[in-house]
């Protein structure tokens, strides 16, 4: 057991967030914390670390117990670079370093080696060396920069001061700082912001092998998925602790609520039962006794309180009247800039698009490639008076197509409004009734109605938007990260109602675990244009692997046939050579024995002259003097080519 909570409750100025929370973090524990926004998730990992005093109840946690711990407001130090943020992480390793390099040093100013101060040095350096190596010192440059690769810094100058960052880079830095450290309780508190798909798929596996236990909160469900064999749920001022992922949790805690409420009503129809015996028979002299025996069984009875139902905080449902023509949507050679205008910098290029009725298409891609402008863009194409300007292409609607947006922050809405306000001033001819109604579908109700707009919260401002789509009714949703800022049970509520939705859907976002279930087709922005994936979140992942693993294949096979096309080129330049070789050695050969030829004749020549018969003779004389000079002149051919070859 690394860390424990025994039947704790916490208070904030006289309002209750949780009480009698009994839970435990044991080694290897991967532990979810969900629950709706201020239920007291961060409470509970602020009493968990101990920063947080509590009324009741007892923390207990082993003893040398490392944890770290990732606020949502998690930060670095301004006035270091980022790898001196990171180094930081190694401090006293690179102290030990930094004392065994000293103690070398002084090491050098002793001659005698049997020296008493010597002998000390030396037993100095030999701890700190081995300190720092069973410590892996000399992989601190490789952990820091595994980490920071894959947190999203792998292009970033290291020697940038993190003053210069942004608020989510910092963020991530605080979290790979943190990664580094390696404690034994990772506590991280909505670690998942400001990540990009790629950096969010590092950050799972890298947790997923990580030594020590992690309690997080997030509202990323795909992430709890991947990451937590525990779920620990703050709901209804209690903290419930459930095996498995999220998803099991679900099923699990809605099984769970079904059987508490099947053991509440029949424990009601038994009181009901046993009150009416009672009553019944409580005045007869003849079963009296009985009715006392009943009262005496009632009060012995343990009442069972009925179960909380799991909060479904809000109710969600898209309807259209009108159907649209099959084809929705095209799109041809659309080209996107920066700011919308053609002299910006480009995002994309040669998008064609095509969006057929009855489809749920997600658009993901890299940040800054273009998405929302790409939406942006389909929507002008809605205006009648809208031309499409120089180089950006064709975008052509159906007929009878009638588009609800949802865009993000708090465009599209007016600051100055009350929430009523807001809705009744599109809807003029709507009872107000029926508009309450409805939001009160989404939690404005009473004075929460009359509220500014611009008083809202992010999440508040979202499902005013998902309100004015309800009236809308509109036969194609087009949606810009429609669940930034909605807690777990206001997402679930928005992925139910998005799946039964029976119209067309095209849908910008970065959760996960909507763009598993609710899309029919994934399409991926890239630079270049659009790449269109049939399926969910997942099955993209595995075509978009197999696409990958085909492309490498296919550079391993073109290696291996440029490896083949140079071994075979070398085979037949060494077949080549061997022959040239062995030409040469004959050849060689042949002038040695030529030349041995040439000169035995020249040798022959010269003891000619010693013959009377020839030497008395001039013309014979003669002869052999002219074969003598046929003869050298051959034999310096001879040597020439042997020297050449013999080279």
């Amino acid at each position: 057991m690394l860390l424990s909570l025994d039947n704790v409750t916490k208070m904030y100025a006289q309002r209750l967030i949780f009480m009698g929370a009994s839970v435990k973090v044991e080694e290897g524990d991967r532990i979810g914390l969900v629950g709706a926004n201020g239920a007291g998730k961060s409470t509970l990992l602020n009493v968990l670390e101990g920063s947080l005093a509590f009324e009741e109840g007892e923390r207990a946690a082993k003893a040398g117990l490392t944890l770290g711990f990732l606020k949502q407001d998690s930060g670095v130090d301004s006035n270091r670079s980022i790898l001196e943020e990171m180094r930081e992480v190694f401090r006293p390793l690179l102290d030990a370093q930094a004392k065994s390099k000293q103690v070398s040093d002084l090491m050098q100013g002793y001659t005698d080696h049997s020296d008493p101060e010597y002998q000390k040095l030396a037993d100095t350096f030999a701890q700190l060396q081995t300190y720092f190596e069973t410590n892996e010192g000399y992989q601190i440059d490789i952990k820091i920069q595994t980490v920071l690769n894959g947190m999203g810094f792998g292009s970033k100058d290291l020697s940038t001061p993190c003053g210069t960052l942004s608020g989510g880079e910092k963020t991530r830095l605080a979290l790979a700082k943190l990664l580094l450290g390696g404690p034994e309780l990772l506590m991280l508190d909505e670690p998942t912001n400001h990540l990009d798909f790629a950096t969010l798929q590092w950050l799972e596996e890298y947790l997923q092998g990580y030594r020590g236990a992690i309690v997080v909160v997030s509202h990323d469900r795909y992430f709890l998925d991947k990451i937590c064999n525990k779920i620990w749920e703050v709901a209804n001022l209690r903290v419930t602790a459930y095996k498995g992922n999220y998803t099991k949790y679900q099923k699990t805690r809605e099984m769970v609520y079904e059987r508490q409420l099947k053991e509440y009503r029949m424990q009601q129809q038994n009181i009901a039962k046993l009150t009416d015996f009672i009553a019944r028979n409580k005045v007869r002299a003849s079963t009296a006794a009985l009715a006392h025996s009943r009262e005496k069984e009632l009060e012995r009875l343990e009442i069972i309180k009925q179960p909380p139902k799991p909060l479904h905080p809000v109710h969600m449902a898209f309807r259209y009247e009108q159907e649209p023509v099959k084809d929705i949507l095209h799109v041809k050679g659309l080209c996107l800039y920066a700011g919308g205008d053609p002299a910006g910098r480009a995002l994309c290029k040669d998008i064609d698009f095509d969006l057929m009725r009855g489809e749920k298409v997600a658009l993901v891609g890299p940040n800054g490639v273009g998405k929302s402008t790409f939406l942006k863009s389909i929507l002008r194409g809605l205006k009648p008076e809208h031309t499409p300007r120089s180089g950006e292409g064709r975008i052509l609607w159906g007929r009878n197509v009638k588009v609800s947006y949802f865009e993000q922050g708090e465009l599209g809405l007016h600051g100055y409004k009350t929430v009523l306000e807001e809705l009744w001033d599109r809807y003029p001819q709507t009872y107000e009734q029926d508009l309450r109604n409805i939001l009160g579908s989404l939690h404005f109700s009473g004075e929460a109605i009359q509220k500014r707009v611009d008083m809202l919260s992010g999440g508040e401002k979202a499902r005013l938007k998902f309100a004015i789509m309800m009236y809308e009714a509109g036969n194609v949703l087009i949606l810009d990260e429609p669940t930034n800022h909605l807690d777990i049970s206001t997402k679930e509520v928005l992925d139910h109602a998005l799946m039964e939705y029976q119209g067309t859907i095209l849908a910008v976002s970065h959760d996960r675990y909507l763009l598993n279930r609710m899309p029919t087709r994934m399409v991926e922005m890239l630079p270049d244009g659009l790449y269109s994936y049939p399926g969910n979140y997942e099955q993209y992942l595995e075509q978009k692997q197999k696409h990958l693993a085909s492309e490498q294949r296919e550079e391993i096979r073109q290696k291996e046939e440029k490896a083949a096309e140079k071994e075979q080129n070398e085979y037949y330049r060494s077949k080549k050579q061997r022959a040239q070789q062995a030409a040469r050695k004959h050849r060689l050969q042949e002038l040695e024995q030529e030349i041995s030829d040439v000169e035995l004749s020249i040798s022959r020549a010269q003891e000619s002259f010693s013959d009377p018969e020839i030497s008395s003779d001039y013309q014979k004389t003669a002869q052999v003097c002219a074969e003598l000079e046929e003869m050298r002149a051959r034999l310096n051919i001879l040597m020439e080519e042997w020297a050449e070859l013999a080279e």
